[in-house]
């Protein structure tokens, strides 16, 4: 996919790795679509790159259900970036119901739900790429973050059918997995008591991974069509582990089509 020109929809642009990303691809030359729930920040961020602001609650159906015609009202989507999260760091128990459901909307249920309107679009037009932000909490099992990475999980794995499903299609998907990053959700979690049992003496800094570093291994996915984006590369060897079994569903239907 060539960035330049093209339409990118970043969902949680408004703060953190979505608005890393959306500069990121502002610089690359893309035309950008930015979606959050606090319309003040999005504007003025729109308006420093550029780009289209379009202010909406993720945890609302209502506002998820019509989100890709809405902003295809001003140009068709070209790259879909589901970057949306939230972690709600704590004890499991601790966890009310209503903010395991607003976890799961977020972290999960919207990124299907906006990969259901996008492609359909895509395949009309016959090209796009999807990017679901995914982390290594998908794979391993940090305390206090047991919704959260639950929720993960299923992203990775709705990816993973997705890549099946859509086989020989024009379609590019890249998960993207990484570890502790440099944002204001992560300080939460490094302010988690067994996470300094962790870290074991060193600073926050010393265990986060550069937030641009994660903007260059986005778009050079995009840029490349790469199925997969895992940051510090020291993670890649666990993150494999998980698509072994993936990777047998996909020999498995080499010669035969997924769909009906």
């Amino acid at each position: 996919m060539e960035i330049t020109g093209a339409r990118v929809l970043v969902t949680g642009a408004s703060r953190g790795i979505g608005r890393a990303l959306a500069a990121g691809f502002a610089r690359g030359g893309a035309r950008l679509a930015l979606v959050a729930r606090s319309a003040g920040p999005l504007e003025e961020l729109a308006q420093e790159l550029g780009g289209d602001a379009y202010a909406a609650d993720l945890t609302d159906p209502d506002a998820v259900a019509g989100l890709v015609a809405r902003v295809e009202e001003d140009g068709p989507v070209d790259v879909l970036v589901n970057n949306a999260g939230v972690s709600n760091i704590g004890y499991v128990l601790d966890q009310k119901p209503e903010e395991i459901e607003v976890l799961f909307r977020t972290n999960l249920l919207t990124p299907i739900h906006l990969c259901q309107q996008a492609i359909p679009r895509m395949l009309e037009r016959g090209r796009g790429h999807i990017v679901n932000m995914g982390s290594v909490a998908a794979v391993v099992t940090p305390p206090g973050l047991a919704h959260y990475g639950a929720s993960k999980a299923g992203l990775a794995h709705y990816t993973a059918s997705l890549r099946l499903e859509l086989k020989g299609l024009p379609i590019g998907l890249t998960l993207v997995q990484i570890g502790s990053t440099d944002t204001e959700m992560d300080d939460a979690t490094q302010a988690y008591p067994p996470y300094e049992f962790l870290r074991r003496g060193r600073s926050v800094d010393q265990v986060r991974f550069p937030i641009e570093q994660v903007v260059d291994g986005v778009i050079e996915a995009v840029r490349e069509g790469r199925p997969h984006v895992v940051l510090p590369r020291s993670l890649r060897a666990l993150t494999s582990l998980v698509e072994i079994p993936r990777g047998f569903m996909r020999l498995a239907f080499r010669k035969a089509s997924p769909r009906p």
